[in-house]
Protein backbone atom coordinates (compact mmCIF):
# COMPACT_ATOMS: atom_id res chain seq x y z
CA UNK A 1 0.00 0.00 0.00
CA UNK A 2 2.81 2.53 1.12
CA UNK A 3 4.73 1.21 -1.89
CA UNK A 4 2.38 3.77 -3.80
CA UNK A 5 1.10 6.39 -1.63
CA UNK A 6 4.82 7.63 -0.47
CA UNK A 7 6.10 7.98 -3.98
CA UNK A 8 2.47 9.78 -4.69
CA UNK A 9 3.02 12.34 -1.17
CA UNK A 10 6.87 12.61 -2.27
CA UNK A 11 6.01 13.91 -5.77
CA UNK A 12 4.66 17.22 -4.00
CA UNK A 13 8.56 18.44 -3.12
CA UNK A 14 9.86 16.77 -6.67
CA UNK A 15 7.55 19.20 -8.53
CA UNK A 16 8.66 22.27 -5.92
CA UNK A 17 12.40 21.17 -6.44
CA UNK A 18 12.70 20.51 -10.40
CA UNK A 19 14.38 23.12 -12.72
CA UNK A 20 11.26 24.72 -14.64
CA UNK A 21 12.36 23.44 -18.02
CA UNK A 22 12.03 19.88 -16.73
CA UNK A 23 9.25 20.40 -14.71
CA UNK A 24 6.14 18.65 -16.86
CA UNK A 25 8.76 16.08 -17.64
CA UNK A 26 9.56 14.58 -14.52
CA UNK A 27 5.99 15.33 -13.30
CA UNK A 28 4.30 13.38 -16.00
CA UNK A 29 7.53 10.07 -15.48
CA UNK A 30 7.34 9.83 -12.23
CA UNK A 31 3.74 9.44 -12.19
CA UNK A 32 3.63 7.44 -15.24
CA UNK A 33 5.85 5.10 -13.10
CA UNK A 34 3.19 5.19 -10.00
CA UNK A 35 0.45 4.77 -12.17
CA UNK A 36 2.41 1.54 -13.87
CA UNK A 37 3.29 -0.08 -10.16
CA UNK A 38 -0.29 0.46 -8.90
CA UNK A 39 -1.42 -2.09 -11.27
CA UNK A 40 0.24 -4.65 -9.43
CA UNK A 41 -2.78 -4.49 -7.37
CA UNK A 42 -4.78 -5.95 -9.58
CA UNK A 43 -3.34 -9.26 -9.07
CA UNK A 44 -5.24 -9.90 -5.77
CA UNK A 45 -4.04 -13.76 -4.15
CA UNK A 46 -6.17 -13.42 -1.05
CA UNK A 47 -9.11 -15.54 -0.04
CA UNK A 48 -10.54 -12.96 2.37
CA UNK A 49 -10.80 -10.86 -0.48
CA UNK A 50 -8.66 -8.20 1.42
CA UNK A 51 -5.16 -7.68 0.90
CA UNK A 52 -2.33 -5.74 1.56
CA UNK A 53 -3.80 -5.63 5.15
CA UNK A 54 -2.97 -2.97 7.39
CA UNK A 55 -5.30 -1.62 10.46
CA UNK A 56 -5.98 1.30 8.51
CA UNK A 57 -5.83 1.11 4.64
CA UNK A 58 -6.19 -2.40 2.85
CA UNK A 59 -7.95 -2.82 -0.37
CA UNK A 60 -10.40 -5.72 -1.94
CA UNK A 61 -11.71 -6.72 -5.78
CA UNK A 62 -13.82 -3.76 -5.02
CA UNK A 63 -11.46 -0.85 -4.28
CA UNK A 64 -8.51 -2.03 -6.48
CA UNK A 65 -9.74 -1.10 -9.87
CA UNK A 66 -10.95 2.28 -8.90
CA UNK A 67 -7.01 2.91 -7.13
CA UNK A 68 -5.72 1.60 -10.16
CA UNK A 69 -7.76 3.86 -12.23
CA UNK A 70 -7.45 7.26 -10.04
CA UNK A 71 -3.23 6.22 -10.62
CA UNK A 72 -3.81 5.97 -14.49
CA UNK A 73 -5.31 9.38 -14.01
CA UNK A 74 -2.63 11.68 -13.28
CA UNK A 75 -0.04 11.23 -15.80
CA UNK A 76 -3.07 11.58 -18.32
CA UNK A 77 -4.01 14.93 -16.50
CA UNK A 78 -0.62 16.38 -16.63
CA UNK A 79 -0.16 15.31 -20.18
CA UNK A 80 -3.70 17.01 -21.28
CA UNK A 81 -3.18 20.33 -18.85
CA UNK A 82 0.43 21.12 -20.28
CA UNK A 83 -0.30 23.40 -23.05
CA UNK A 84 -3.19 25.44 -21.38
CA UNK A 85 -1.35 26.36 -18.58
CA UNK A 86 1.82 27.13 -20.93
CA UNK A 87 1.40 30.96 -20.36
CA UNK A 88 1.25 31.25 -16.70
CA UNK A 89 4.30 31.92 -14.60
CA UNK A 90 6.08 28.96 -13.54
CA UNK A 91 4.88 29.02 -9.90
CA UNK A 92 1.39 28.43 -11.09
CA UNK A 93 2.25 25.77 -12.79
CA UNK A 94 3.62 23.85 -10.10
CA UNK A 95 0.72 24.82 -8.14
CA UNK A 96 -1.12 23.32 -10.45
CA UNK A 97 0.52 19.97 -10.77
CA UNK A 98 0.62 19.82 -7.09
CA UNK A 99 -3.14 20.02 -6.86
CA UNK A 100 -3.58 17.35 -9.09
CA UNK A 101 -1.03 15.42 -6.87
CA UNK A 102 -3.07 15.62 -3.32
CA UNK A 103 -6.29 14.79 -5.25
CA UNK A 104 -4.25 11.52 -6.16
CA UNK A 105 -3.43 11.30 -2.39
CA UNK A 106 -6.71 11.77 -1.18
CA UNK A 107 -8.29 9.41 -3.52
CA UNK A 108 -5.88 6.54 -2.72
CA UNK A 109 -6.83 6.80 1.19
CA UNK A 110 -10.22 7.32 -0.03
CA UNK A 111 -10.65 4.41 -1.45
CA UNK A 112 -8.32 2.38 0.50
CA UNK A 113 -9.72 3.20 4.20
CA UNK A 114 -10.79 0.47 6.26
CA UNK A 115 -12.22 2.70 8.82
CA UNK A 116 -15.78 4.22 7.44
CA UNK A 117 -14.85 8.43 9.25
CA UNK A 118 -11.19 7.97 7.65
CA UNK A 119 -12.89 7.14 3.99
CA UNK A 120 -15.38 10.68 5.22
CA UNK A 121 -12.53 12.65 6.16
CA UNK A 122 -10.96 11.72 2.75
CA UNK A 123 -14.43 12.08 0.72
CA UNK A 124 -14.59 15.30 1.71
CA UNK A 125 -10.80 16.43 1.51
CA UNK A 126 -11.07 15.89 -2.36
CA UNK A 127 -13.71 18.88 -2.44
CA UNK A 128 -10.70 21.18 -1.79
CA UNK A 129 -8.19 20.56 -4.15
CA UNK A 130 -10.92 19.95 -6.86
CA UNK A 131 -12.71 23.72 -5.76
CA UNK A 132 -9.33 25.22 -6.61
CA UNK A 133 -8.82 24.05 -9.56
CA UNK A 134 -12.32 24.91 -10.77
CA UNK A 135 -12.12 28.34 -9.46
CA UNK A 136 -8.57 29.51 -10.23
CA UNK A 137 -7.85 27.85 -13.68
CA UNK A 138 -11.93 27.81 -14.97
CA UNK A 139 -11.92 29.21 -18.37
CA UNK A 140 -15.10 31.97 -18.06
CA UNK A 141 -16.58 33.94 -14.75
CA UNK A 142 -18.98 31.73 -14.10
CA UNK A 143 -16.53 29.99 -12.95
CA UNK A 144 -17.47 31.22 -9.32
CA UNK A 145 -20.76 30.34 -9.41
CA UNK A 146 -19.64 27.07 -10.76
CA UNK A 147 -17.70 26.36 -7.56
CA UNK A 148 -20.05 27.39 -4.92
CA UNK A 149 -22.61 25.01 -6.44
CA UNK A 150 -20.15 22.36 -6.10
CA UNK A 151 -19.29 23.10 -2.42
CA UNK A 152 -22.99 23.61 -1.11
CA UNK A 153 -24.31 20.83 -2.81
CA UNK A 154 -21.98 18.52 -1.89
CA UNK A 155 -21.12 19.93 1.74
CA UNK A 156 -25.18 19.84 2.34
CA UNK A 157 -25.68 16.04 1.16
CA UNK A 158 -22.20 15.22 3.16
CA UNK A 159 -23.07 16.44 6.50
CA UNK A 160 -26.38 14.23 6.98
CA UNK A 161 -23.46 11.27 6.57
CA UNK A 162 -21.65 12.20 9.04
CA UNK A 163 -24.34 12.08 11.76
CA UNK A 164 -25.58 8.54 10.89
CA UNK A 165 -21.63 7.33 10.98
CA UNK A 166 -21.27 8.54 14.35
CA UNK A 167 -24.57 6.89 15.16
CA UNK A 168 -23.47 3.78 13.79
CA UNK A 169 -20.76 3.72 16.01
CA UNK A 170 -22.62 4.27 18.68
CA UNK A 171 -24.67 1.47 18.56
CA UNK A 172 -22.60 -1.37 16.85
CA UNK A 173 -18.99 0.00 18.85
CA UNK A 174 -17.23 -0.07 15.55
CA UNK A 175 -16.57 1.85 12.18
CA UNK A 176 -14.27 -0.53 10.63
CA UNK A 177 -15.10 -2.30 7.16
CA UNK A 178 -13.51 -5.32 8.10
CA UNK A 179 -15.62 -6.61 11.16
CA UNK A 180 -19.07 -4.03 10.09
CA UNK A 181 -20.19 -6.92 7.63
CA UNK A 182 -19.82 -9.39 10.42
CA UNK A 183 -22.40 -7.02 12.97
CA UNK A 184 -25.65 -8.27 13.31
CA UNK A 185 -27.95 -6.57 11.22
CA UNK A 186 -30.08 -3.72 12.92
CA UNK A 187 -34.18 -4.55 12.66
CA UNK A 188 -34.91 -0.76 11.90
CA UNK A 189 -38.56 0.06 12.80
CA UNK A 190 -38.98 3.58 13.67
CA UNK A 191 -39.46 6.55 11.35
CA UNK A 192 -35.87 8.10 13.01
CA UNK A 193 -34.05 5.21 11.22
CA UNK A 194 -35.64 5.53 8.41
CA UNK A 195 -33.91 9.20 8.17
CA UNK A 196 -30.46 7.38 9.15
CA UNK A 197 -31.28 5.20 6.13
CA UNK A 198 -31.35 8.38 3.74
CA UNK A 199 -28.77 10.14 5.60
CA UNK A 200 -26.08 7.39 5.01
CA UNK A 201 -26.90 7.23 1.47
CA UNK A 202 -28.06 11.17 0.71
CA UNK A 203 -23.98 12.28 0.32
CA UNK A 204 -23.27 9.25 -2.12
CA UNK A 205 -26.79 10.19 -4.44
CA UNK A 206 -25.82 13.55 -4.72
CA UNK A 207 -22.11 12.97 -5.48
CA UNK A 208 -22.88 10.31 -8.26
CA UNK A 209 -25.11 12.25 -8.92
CA UNK A 210 -28.81 11.23 -9.07
CA UNK A 211 -31.07 13.15 -11.11
CA UNK A 212 -32.84 15.72 -9.36
CA UNK A 213 -29.33 16.54 -7.01
CA UNK A 214 -27.25 17.05 -10.24
CA UNK A 215 -27.28 20.91 -11.25
CA UNK A 216 -24.02 21.44 -9.90
CA UNK A 217 -22.07 18.71 -12.32
CA UNK A 218 -23.01 20.30 -15.60
CA UNK A 219 -21.64 23.84 -14.45
CA UNK A 220 -19.29 22.15 -12.55
CA UNK A 221 -17.53 20.18 -15.97
CA UNK A 222 -18.38 23.40 -18.09
CA UNK A 223 -16.29 26.13 -16.12
CA UNK A 224 -13.19 23.45 -14.93
CA UNK A 225 -9.93 23.19 -16.73
CA UNK A 226 -9.18 20.06 -19.14
CA UNK A 227 -7.59 18.10 -16.02
CA UNK A 228 -10.72 19.23 -13.45
CA UNK A 229 -13.00 17.82 -15.76
CA UNK A 230 -10.79 14.97 -16.21
CA UNK A 231 -10.86 14.27 -12.67
CA UNK A 232 -14.58 15.00 -11.93
CA UNK A 233 -15.70 12.77 -14.33
CA UNK A 234 -13.55 10.04 -14.18
CA UNK A 235 -12.70 9.20 -10.25
CA UNK A 236 -14.50 11.70 -8.34
CA UNK A 237 -18.46 10.41 -9.60
CA UNK A 238 -17.14 7.06 -8.50
CA UNK A 239 -16.68 8.24 -4.84
CA UNK A 240 -20.39 8.03 -4.59
CA UNK A 241 -21.26 4.34 -6.17
CA UNK A 242 -18.11 3.12 -4.16
CA UNK A 243 -19.61 4.57 -0.92
CA UNK A 244 -22.91 3.59 -1.70
CA UNK A 245 -21.60 -0.08 -2.18
CA UNK A 246 -20.40 0.10 0.89
CA UNK A 247 -22.54 1.36 2.93
CA UNK A 248 -25.12 -0.93 1.44
CA UNK A 249 -24.27 -3.87 3.37
CA UNK A 250 -24.98 -2.40 6.67
CA UNK A 251 -28.32 -1.01 5.63
CA UNK A 252 -29.73 -4.30 5.03
CA UNK A 253 -33.26 -5.21 5.74
CA UNK A 254 -34.34 -1.55 5.25
CA UNK A 255 -33.07 -1.22 1.68
CA UNK A 256 -36.02 -3.09 0.37
CA UNK A 257 -38.35 -0.69 0.32
CA UNK A 258 -36.89 2.35 0.74
CA UNK A 259 -34.74 2.32 -2.15
CA UNK A 260 -37.73 2.45 -4.55
CA UNK A 261 -37.72 6.20 -4.98
CA UNK A 262 -33.99 6.35 -5.75
CA UNK A 263 -34.21 3.42 -8.41
CA UNK A 264 -36.85 5.69 -9.89
CA UNK A 265 -35.61 9.17 -9.96
CA UNK A 266 -31.94 7.06 -11.35
CA UNK A 267 -34.26 5.65 -14.52
CA UNK A 268 -36.31 8.18 -14.55
CA UNK A 269 -32.65 10.88 -14.92
CA UNK A 270 -30.96 8.34 -17.49
CA UNK A 271 -34.08 9.06 -20.02
CA UNK A 272 -34.02 12.88 -18.92
CA UNK A 273 -30.61 13.72 -19.27
CA UNK A 274 -30.65 11.65 -22.31
CA UNK A 275 -32.85 14.08 -23.73
CA UNK A 276 -31.09 17.04 -22.49
CA UNK A 277 -28.41 15.76 -24.29
CA UNK A 278 -30.28 15.79 -28.00
CA UNK A 279 -30.25 19.40 -28.03
CA UNK A 280 -27.09 20.50 -26.37
CA UNK A 281 -25.09 23.33 -28.24
CA UNK A 282 -22.15 22.97 -26.06
CA UNK A 283 -19.91 20.32 -25.88
CA UNK A 284 -18.87 19.65 -22.88
CA UNK A 285 -22.25 20.24 -21.42
CA UNK A 286 -23.30 17.49 -23.43
CA UNK A 287 -20.66 15.28 -22.27
CA UNK A 288 -21.27 15.96 -18.60
CA UNK A 289 -24.82 15.64 -18.94
CA UNK A 290 -24.23 12.07 -20.41
CA UNK A 291 -21.94 11.34 -17.22
CA UNK A 292 -25.22 12.03 -15.58
CA UNK A 293 -27.25 9.32 -17.11
CA UNK A 294 -24.93 7.04 -16.86
CA UNK A 295 -24.12 7.34 -13.36
CA UNK A 296 -28.22 6.78 -13.05
CA UNK A 297 -28.23 3.36 -14.54
CA UNK A 298 -24.86 2.46 -11.95
CA UNK A 299 -27.17 4.30 -8.92
CA UNK A 300 -29.82 1.73 -10.14
CA UNK A 301 -27.80 -1.15 -10.10
CA UNK A 302 -26.03 -0.31 -6.79
CA UNK A 303 -29.78 -0.07 -5.18
CA UNK A 304 -31.15 -2.67 -5.94
CA UNK A 305 -28.41 -5.14 -4.34
CA UNK A 306 -27.86 -8.35 -6.61
CA UNK A 307 -24.36 -9.37 -7.57
CA UNK A 308 -25.16 -9.08 -11.11
CA UNK A 309 -26.34 -5.52 -10.19
CA UNK A 310 -23.14 -4.68 -8.48
CA UNK A 311 -20.86 -6.27 -10.48
CA UNK A 312 -22.56 -3.94 -13.72
CA UNK A 313 -22.55 -1.01 -11.99
CA UNK A 314 -18.46 -1.24 -10.55
CA UNK A 315 -17.67 -2.30 -14.79
CA UNK A 316 -19.77 0.71 -15.91
CA UNK A 317 -18.00 3.10 -13.27
CA UNK A 318 -14.80 2.01 -14.74
CA UNK A 319 -15.08 1.67 -18.21
CA UNK A 320 -17.33 5.25 -18.16
CA UNK A 321 -14.47 6.95 -16.38
CA UNK A 322 -12.05 6.16 -19.38
CA UNK A 323 -14.28 7.21 -21.90
CA UNK A 324 -15.43 10.26 -20.21
CA UNK A 325 -12.12 11.51 -19.21
CA UNK A 326 -11.22 10.91 -22.98
CA UNK A 327 -14.47 12.69 -24.73
CA UNK A 328 -13.16 16.02 -22.49
CA UNK A 329 -9.70 15.73 -23.51
CA UNK A 330 -11.30 15.53 -27.05
CA UNK A 331 -13.48 18.08 -26.12
CA UNK A 332 -10.10 20.12 -24.87
CA UNK A 333 -8.45 19.55 -28.14
CA UNK A 334 -10.69 20.68 -30.50
CA UNK A 335 -11.45 23.85 -27.81
CA UNK A 336 -7.81 25.09 -28.11
CA UNK A 337 -8.07 25.06 -31.92
CA UNK A 338 -11.43 26.55 -32.15
CA UNK A 339 -11.43 28.77 -29.53
CA UNK A 340 -14.79 27.89 -28.50
CA UNK A 341 -17.25 24.85 -27.38
CA UNK A 342 -20.65 25.43 -29.47
CA UNK A 343 -20.41 22.54 -32.06
CA UNK A 344 -21.96 24.33 -34.98
CA UNK A 345 -19.30 27.16 -34.65
CA UNK A 346 -16.87 23.90 -35.12
CA UNK A 347 -18.01 21.13 -36.96
CA UNK A 348 -16.35 18.84 -40.52
CA UNK A 349 -13.07 18.88 -38.42
CA UNK A 350 -12.87 15.00 -40.48
CA UNK A 351 -11.05 17.45 -43.01
CA UNK A 352 -8.47 19.15 -41.41
CA UNK A 353 -7.82 16.47 -38.47
CA UNK A 354 -8.33 13.38 -39.48
CA UNK A 355 -6.09 11.07 -37.08
CA UNK A 356 -8.58 13.02 -34.43
CA UNK A 357 -11.85 11.89 -36.39
CA UNK A 358 -10.51 8.07 -35.71
CA UNK A 359 -10.23 8.83 -31.53
CA UNK A 360 -13.49 10.72 -31.82
CA UNK A 361 -15.31 7.58 -33.65
CA UNK A 362 -13.51 5.35 -30.79
CA UNK A 363 -14.60 7.60 -28.10
CA UNK A 364 -18.02 7.73 -29.30
CA UNK A 365 -18.75 4.27 -29.67
CA UNK A 366 -17.72 3.40 -26.45
CA UNK A 367 -19.91 5.91 -24.76
CA UNK A 368 -22.90 4.52 -26.52
CA UNK A 369 -21.44 0.97 -25.39
CA UNK A 370 -21.10 -0.98 -28.63
CA UNK A 371 -20.41 -4.44 -28.28
CA UNK A 372 -17.12 -5.52 -27.54
CA UNK A 373 -16.46 -2.82 -25.44
CA UNK A 374 -16.89 -3.53 -21.69
CA UNK A 375 -19.05 -0.40 -21.34
CA UNK A 376 -22.31 -2.69 -22.66
CA UNK A 377 -21.22 -5.60 -20.37
CA UNK A 378 -21.62 -3.23 -17.52
CA UNK A 379 -25.00 -1.30 -19.34
CA UNK A 380 -26.33 -5.29 -20.05
CA UNK A 381 -25.77 -6.59 -16.33
CA UNK A 382 -26.91 -3.59 -14.80
CA UNK A 383 -30.33 -3.90 -17.42
CA UNK A 384 -30.80 -7.38 -16.69
CA UNK A 385 -30.77 -7.47 -13.33
CA UNK A 386 -33.03 -4.04 -13.26
CA UNK A 387 -35.40 -6.41 -15.43
CA UNK A 388 -35.42 -9.59 -13.00
CA UNK A 389 -36.15 -7.07 -10.22
CA UNK A 390 -39.11 -5.69 -12.42
CA UNK A 391 -39.89 -6.28 -15.68
CA UNK A 392 -41.40 -2.99 -16.12
CA UNK A 393 -37.97 -1.47 -15.94
CA UNK A 394 -36.81 -2.61 -19.27
CA UNK A 395 -39.20 0.38 -20.72
CA UNK A 396 -37.18 2.88 -18.85
CA UNK A 397 -33.75 1.33 -19.58
CA UNK A 398 -34.42 0.40 -23.25
CA UNK A 399 -35.44 4.32 -24.12
CA UNK A 400 -32.16 5.45 -22.39
CA UNK A 401 -30.17 3.18 -24.20
CA UNK A 402 -31.60 4.16 -27.31
CA UNK A 403 -31.10 7.81 -25.98
CA UNK A 404 -27.92 7.32 -25.79
CA UNK A 405 -26.89 5.75 -29.08
CA UNK A 406 -28.53 9.23 -30.68
CA UNK A 407 -26.91 11.54 -28.77
CA UNK A 408 -23.45 9.97 -28.99
CA UNK A 409 -24.13 9.24 -32.80
CA UNK A 410 -25.33 13.20 -32.90
CA UNK A 411 -22.04 14.58 -30.73
CA UNK A 412 -19.85 12.78 -33.51
CA UNK A 413 -21.85 14.02 -36.54
CA UNK A 414 -22.26 17.64 -35.25
CA UNK A 415 -18.10 17.82 -34.23
CA UNK A 416 -16.22 15.61 -37.10
CA UNK A 417 -18.78 15.45 -40.26
CA UNK A 418 -20.21 17.85 -42.81
CA UNK A 419 -18.52 21.07 -44.53
CA UNK A 420 -15.81 22.89 -42.77
CA UNK A 421 -17.17 26.52 -41.60
CA UNK A 422 -15.36 29.75 -43.64
CA UNK A 423 -14.40 31.28 -40.45
CA UNK A 424 -12.18 27.85 -39.87
CA UNK A 425 -9.05 29.31 -41.66
CA UNK A 426 -5.63 27.82 -40.05
CA UNK A 427 -5.87 24.90 -37.30
CA UNK A 428 -2.84 24.02 -35.45
CA UNK A 429 -1.77 19.73 -36.52
CA UNK A 430 -2.64 17.49 -33.84
CA UNK A 431 0.81 16.95 -31.65
CA UNK A 432 1.79 13.54 -30.77
CA UNK A 433 0.95 14.67 -26.85
CA UNK A 434 -2.47 14.30 -27.79
CA UNK A 435 -2.65 11.09 -29.51
CA UNK A 436 -0.17 9.82 -26.47
CA UNK A 437 -3.02 11.27 -24.52
CA UNK A 438 -5.70 9.29 -26.43
CA UNK A 439 -4.45 6.06 -26.95
CA UNK A 440 -3.80 6.02 -22.97
CA UNK A 441 -7.51 6.57 -22.36
CA UNK A 442 -8.69 4.07 -25.22
CA UNK A 443 -6.50 1.24 -25.24
CA UNK A 444 -7.11 0.42 -21.37
CA UNK A 445 -11.07 0.26 -22.22
CA UNK A 446 -9.80 -2.02 -25.41
CA UNK A 447 -7.30 -4.29 -23.51
CA UNK A 448 -10.30 -4.85 -20.65
CA UNK A 449 -12.57 -6.49 -23.35
CA UNK A 450 -9.75 -9.72 -22.99
CA UNK A 451 -9.90 -9.77 -19.04
CA UNK A 452 -12.80 -8.06 -17.85
CA UNK A 453 -12.35 -10.48 -14.44
CA UNK A 454 -9.90 -7.56 -13.27
CA UNK A 455 -13.27 -5.22 -12.94
CA UNK A 456 -15.90 -7.03 -11.62
CA UNK A 457 -15.50 -6.77 -8.19
CA UNK A 458 -16.42 -9.19 -5.57
CA UNK A 459 -18.33 -11.71 -8.04
CA UNK A 460 -14.82 -12.21 -9.46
Amino acid sequence: MLKILLPTIMLVPTIWATPAKHLWSTALSCSLVISLISLTWLKSSAESGWSFLSPYMATDPLSTPLLALTCWLLPLMILASQNHTASEPISRQRAYITLLTSLQIFLIMAFSATEMIMFYIMFEATLIPTLVIITRWGNQTERLNAGTYFLFYTLAGSLPLLVALLLLQNSTGTLSLLTLQYAPSMQLSSFADKLWWAGCLLAFLVKMPLYGAHLWLPKAHVEAPIAGSMVLAAVLLKLGGYGMMRMMIMLEPLTKELSYPFIIFALWGVIMTGSICLRQTDLKSLIAYSSVSHMGLVAAGILIQTPWGFTGALILMITHGLTSSALFCLANTNYERTHSRTMILARGLQMVLPLMTAWWFTASLANLALPPLPNLMGELMIITSLFHWSWWTIALTGAGTLITAGYSLYMFLMTQRGPLPTHIISLDPTHSREHLLMALHLLPLILLISKPELIWGWTA
